[in-house]
């Protein structure tokens, strides 16, 4: 397999022209020129609403579906099932209000305690409202796996939503055989990618989704989020929408003008993903060129995990929270004797972003014993070298003196 080039990967990054390490990707990565270039670019070309009569409708309309396109390629979807919305949150939150419509006592819900929480509550409001029943599917506090879902599915579970990759832990769960079970009773699988995404290439069938949600802002786009589903069953849902606005799909799920020149910094951070290995597959699709870069992109963060985990294991103070089978480059640590926050703010004063928090992942973070402080995350990503990796290390060892 072909190695990436991360010297002319971070080339593309103005801001890390000012030296600061970051490991803060887990909660958005840095952005390429070529992605702000765009945006700059369509909101000065000429762009108000989408149609075919005029240029100006010709070129807003070319650019949405250019994003929808680049989207599927992205994570093997169908364009005609991507719909746009101001974060992976807001559309998770209308996609239960949507679904409970048809719920009632007696129905259930299964939610994990592995997930990010716009994964879990919008979930557990939309059930409590309509008198469904939530399922919990816990983990194991040590590996930070989840545990056997089979015993919370009935032929009354409706909905089985869990995550791609833990944003705290980085454990990747094998949803694949989550969804296998969840399907063998009828339940609809929603699976939140937004940590797995920017690590990994992403199969909406071969993952078993039903519905996909992701958050381009993850990997080096603009902030706003895409669900993915199969138009036949977004087809089916009858979203709240007003009643001049469009009943097509996806069109119905969007809510008010989307931001377009956001979209065309989508289509160019998907550009850039398939890049990421320059001309890998000359003539090859977008599609195969993005699996091709993000399995490279994998590969090159496997190392630095390997290096930053062995890394952490040699310095006594330090705890790293759960040991997965597989995960994303993304670790959660804290530091005996010191808090999560002090660990933080010693890191940045050395030009090391590393933050701390629970990252919205309060479930998990209270399931692992850790609290509502939960620890110092470092997450990696395709411009992170194994000199910054080593500069975040020395700054723990300097901490304990």
């Amino acid at each position: 397999m072909a190695r990436l080039d991360v010297g002319r990967i971070r080339s593309h990054f103005p801001a890390l022209d000012a030296g600061v390490a970051h490991f803060d990707g887990p909660g958005g990565s840095q952005v390429p020129l070529v992605v702000a270039q765009a945006v700059a670019d369509a909101m000065t070309s000429g762009m108000c609403q989408r149609g075919t009569l005029t240029a100006t409708e010709r070129r807003t309309d070319s650019v949405t579906l250019a994003a929808r396109q680049a989207i599927a390629d992205l994570v093997g979807g169908d364009p005609g099932g991507v719909v746009f919305g101001r974060s992976m949150t807001q559309l998770t939150m209308d996609l239960a209000r949507t679904l409970a419509q048809g719920w009632g006592p007696g129905d259930e819900v299964v939610v994990t305690r592995l997930d990010h929480d716009s994964d879990i509550r919008p979930w557990v409001i939309a059930a409590e409202r309509a008198g469904a029943t939530v399922r919990w599917l816990g983990f194991d506090t040590v590996t930070t796996e989840l545990d056997d879902v089979t015993p919370l599915l009935s032929e009354r579970t409706r909905v089985v939503a869990l995550t791609g990759a833990s944003n705290l832990f980085g454990t990747r769960p094998d949803v694949a055989a989550v969804a296998a079970a969840a399907h063998a009773v009828g339940a609809l699988v929603f699976v939140d990618a937004v940590h797995l995404t920017p690590h990994a290439p992403i199969d909406l069938a071969s993952l078993g989704a039903d519905v996909l949600v992701c958050s381009p802002y993850k990997f080096f786009g603009p902030h706003l989020g895409a669900l993915v589903a199969s138009p036949t069953l977004l087809e089916g849902l009858r979203p709240d929408k007003l009643l001049p606005s469009s009943d097509a799909v996806p069109e119905r799920f969007e809510l008010g003008t989307l931001p377009y020149e956001l979209l065309a910094g989508v289509t160019a951070a998907v550009d850039f993903i398939a890049e990421l290995l320059p001309s890998s597959q000359p003539g090859g699709s977008r599609r195969e060129r993005v699996l091709t870069s993000m399995a490279a992109l994998e590969a090159h963060e496997h190392v630095l995990l390997r290096h930053l985990l062995d890394g952490l294991a040699g310095i006594e103070a330090v705890t790293v929270h759960g040991r997965p089978a597989r995960r994303t480059p993304t670790v959660l640590f804290t530091v005996a004797g010191h808090s999560a926050r002090a660990v933080h703010e010693h890191l940045g004063a050395l030009s090391v972003n590393a933050p701390a928090s629970h990252f919205y992942a309060l479930e998990a973070s209270r399931h692992a014993g850790l609290g509502d402080g939960g620890g110092v995350r470092v997450g990696l990503a395709a411009y992170t070298t194994q000199d910054e990796v080593d500069r975040l290390l020395d700054g723990v060892r300097a901490l304990l003196g």
